[in-house]
């Protein structure tokens, strides 16, 4: 009797809504194929344990509660790059081998890696290095992998945004104030753009766009003119200061991230408007909670279209949304071609459309 075959899958960079849909389907799409399926715990670290941390995933156990569970059961890391590892004197190791070499220490046939942009550029580089059979899963909030229309979390994600402003208009409204929403987006204005449109925000700050704060004080001040009392502004956490600044945040353990920006523009409106502001910063509400039907779609979808590339021995490919279907495209595609919001774009176009403002004084129409 033939060895059954084992596949690895595993999730890797910032949790999102979805992950757990993404498992689920590839495991169950793995059943149909008579394949073995280990889930590895905390992406690329679970590789680098002897023996290598992982845990036999059973489809029959793969009922509808996971599909509406947040984040990944099997955890996840986006601070341990095997590179260029710190370990606990601070010390720069390149765990890398070790990394590739629990591939083979776990018995692997194939493994399925679930991970934005990054993450992506990691696991091809093991795969090369280890010899691996790779497929890779395109997952961010940020929407910014390239060569796909769509990633896991970024439905569920502008979703939570969306809820936000539905709930601070009428707090708004209700005290003559301006009311400022930080959201997530690293690199991209994706979020921001999406739950503003959807949001009916005034003011929407990307960092794709430059903007000058006389520019969004004109916005504030016409939309007093024209009688309302209040305005909403949602800015991308990546949004730098007039000035070119990024505004980021120090964190225990000494790692910073992006964080803050949205104070600093609530605080420019006041001085330039006079306007009582607010700000709320939405912050990791977004990468968690129940994914919305969108994600689970997306996340089952390219969960059993990965197991499908496994099967016919296409790897070194990465699944992706493409024109209304699921196809496939080179690993390598998708991480040089990061996708920003493009400032002739339907939805900015749209935006414009609306009478949103981006704070640029030289807008594309």
């Amino acid at each position: 009797m033939a060895e059954r075959k084992r596949l690895g899958i595993l999730t890797s960079g910032g949790d999102c809504a979805g992950l757990n849909a993404a498992i689920r389907a590839a495991a169950k799409r793995a059943q149909a194929y008579g394949y073995e399926v280990y889930g590895i715990r905390a992406g690329t670290v679970g590789l680098m344990h002897r023996p290598v941390d992982a845990v036999r995933l059973d489809p029959n156990d793969f009922d509808g509660t996971l599909l509406r569970k947040g984040g990944t059961v099997l955890g996840s890391n986006n601070s341990n790059d095997p590179f260029h590892y710190v370990d606990s004197d601070g010390n720069r190791l390149d765990r890398a081998p070790e990394v590739a070499q629990g591939y083979h220490e776990l018995g692997l046939d194939a493994l399925i890696g679930i991970g934005g942009d990054g993450s992506m550029a990691i696991l091809r580089r093991l795969a090369g290095i280890g010899g691996w059979n790779f497929v890779g899963v395109p997952k961010t909030i940020d929407n910014d992998v390239g060569a796909t229309e769509v990633s896991i979390g970024y439905a569920s994600a502008v979703n939570v945004a969306t809820n936000a402003l539905d709930n601070l208009q009428p707090t708004a409204a209700s005290h003559n104030r301006v009311m400022v929403l930080e959201v997530m987006g690293r690199d991209a204005g994706h979020i921001a753009l999406a739950a503003g449109i959807s949001g009916g925000a005034d003011v929407i700050l990307i960092p794709e766009i430059p903007y000058s704060i006389d520019a969004v004080a004109q916005q504030i001040e016409a939309i007093r003119k024209s009688g309302r009392n209040f305005a909403l502004v949602v800015v991308a956490e990546a949004v730098q200061t007039e000035s070119g600044e990024p505004v980021r945040q120090q964190h225990t353990g000494g790692g910073t991230t992006y964080g803050g920006i949205g104070h600093y523009i609530g605080g420019r409106i006041a001085e330039a408007t006079g306007a009582e502001v607010r700000v709320t910063v939405l912050g990791h509400v977004q990468r968690g909670g129940m994914p919305v039907s969108r994600d689970r779609l997306m996340a089952s979808v390219f969960g059993v279209h990965a197991v499908d590339l496994v099967a016919q021995g296409k790897y070194d490919r990465m699944v992706a949304w493409q024109n209304r279907q699921v196809v496939d495209v080179p690993l390598q595609d998708a991480i040089d071609q990061f996708q920003a919001v493009e400032r002739d774009s339907s939805l900015v176009r749209t935006a414009r459309g609306l009478g949103i403002s981006f704070g640029d004084t030289d807008p594309v129409l």
